[in-house]
């Protein structure tokens, strides 16, 4: 088997089947296929795309490139949650709780951020003391016990994914849907889980700006996961605008528990509740999503949920009395308003400039050893559709300086106001199942 032969083949559109999709991950992992051969092969993909079986194919060839974690030590059906990413996303920090105390077993991994905000772990590590330095023998421990626990990712999890991701990055491949398909997936797969539930983001501020795109990239992903027996949902909602009112990750984690409390933003509440409710019933601890939904909203109003963040963050060394003290969590020393300057109605957000807004204030990382300051971010007071007045509050600068003009002007451009009414967007465009 020469690489060339299966660059051409795959250039001239035809369909590579496991042995040589398995020959090309193994070979270009090991460092045998260089970098400029991989390159071809995945600009072949980006133009031919893969069909079903070949999805498959390199999703498990890189899920096999690696470390497999071992989840079967611990009781009941292992649901795992992935976000493509967005901006005020808090949804882990608020469904893993959530779930987990209606009898879910949330056994997760999660990363670090790149991006705007930092990832999980690092908004989780805005609690003092919270540590995700815990060994397998502790983790399976806690989730027994507790229902719930978070790790960082494991250094050799698909290490087929990191190196060829990294080469698509550079190399204009990354838009390739078979590409990011197999990416997010192998990840998924090779985190133990027994069934998987997608948010894939759609809008201004997610990595697919298309309703079709997304589209695609969610079956593509639930096809992938049914076939290697992972039972998967993937629910498109939007990014249009950013999903909770809190942009930063101290600010993010004080929404969360606020969201717990039922107090928190509607389009997050609401997109936590409808994730939650398909991993409830991937658990199989319900009947029908209805069932499971208002098993998830007695939990919050009985105070269940709240109790199971409480202990999770316990658990993990963090300091769970900043869910009645907030003011414990980092708190940034100069906060502010940036008001409207005209009369109107919302008419839209620019997601993706507020995210960047919130990472010039330190908030996230733009490269990936910047030092996060994670008292910093912005705090939403007007979302798409709502009225507002001159002089009203857009939102809430949190910051280490009395002024900000870089920000404060990219704020000003992302928000569009007009004089005639505007509709709030749609949260959740579609829900992909097996049977789709």
């Amino acid at each position: 088997m020469r690489m060339v032969e299966l660059i051409e083949r795959k250039r001239d559109g035809h369909e590579l089947n496991k042995a040589e999709i398995d020959f090309v991950i193994q070979g270009y992992t090991s460092g045998e296929i260089p970098d400029y051969q991989m390159s071809a092969f995945a600009m072949a993909i980006f133009f031919q795309g893969m069909s079903s079986e070949e999805r498959v194919h390199l999703t498990m060839a890189m899920v096999n490139s690696g470390e497999q974690i071992d989840l079967s030590a611990i009781q009941g059906i292992k649901v795992d949650k992935h976000s493509t990413g967005g901006v005020g996303d808090t949804t882990t920090m608020i469904v893993a709780p959530m779930v987990a105390s209606v009898g879910v077993p949330v056994a997760k991994m999660s990363g670090r951020g790149l991006g705007h905000t930092g990832g999980t772990i690092d908004k989780l590590e805005a609690v003092p003391g919270f540590h995700v330095e815990i060994d397998n023998q502790q983790f399976n421990h806690l989730v027994n016990t507790n229902h719930i626990a978070i790790v960082g990712q494991s250094g050799n999890l698909t290490p087929a994914d990191k190196k060829l991701y990294a080469l698509r990055d550079v190399t204009g491949t990354v838009e390739s849907i078979p590409l990011i398909a197999s990416s997010i997936m192998s990840k998924k797969i090779a985190s133990g889980a027994d069934a998987i539930v997608l948010d894939v983001k759609v809008g201004s501020g997610a990595f697919m700006k298309d309703l079709n795109n997304a589209q695609e990239l969610a079956r593509c992903m639930v096809d992938i996961g049914n076939q290697v027996g992972r039972h998967t949902v993937a629910v498109i909602s939007d990014m249009n605008q950013p999903l909770g009112d809190a942009v930063g990750n101290a600010l993010e984690i004080k929404e969360a528990i606020a969201v717990l409390q039922g107090r928190g933003s509607h389009n997050l509440t609401e997109l936590c509740l409808t994730l939650g409710s398909h991993m409830v019933m991937l658990a199989q601890k319900a009947n029908s999503l209805e069932e499971a939904r208002r098993m998830l909203e007695e939990s919050i109003t009985s105070g269940k949920a709240l109790e199971t963040l409480r202990v999770f963050l316990h658990a993990q060394g963090g300091d769970a009395t900043v869910i009645d003290d907030p003011s414990k969590l980092p708190t940034a020393p100069f906060i502010y308003e940036v008001n409207a300057l005209e009369d109107g109605c919302i008419a839209a957000i620019g997601a993706d400039q507020i995210g960047l807004a919130a990472m010039l204030l330190g908030a996230g990382r733009q490269t990936k050893d910047s030092i996060i300051d994670l008292a910093v971010g912005l705090v939403l007071h007007k979302k798409i559709g709502d009225k507002v007045s001159k002089g009203d509050s857009l939102l809430t600068i949190h910051a280490n300086a009395s002024s900000n003009p870089e920000v404060e002007q990219m704020i000003y451009a992302a928000y569009h106001i007009s004089p005639s009414p505007v509709s709030a967007p749609q949260l959740i465009y579609e829900v992909v199942t097996w049977q789709d």
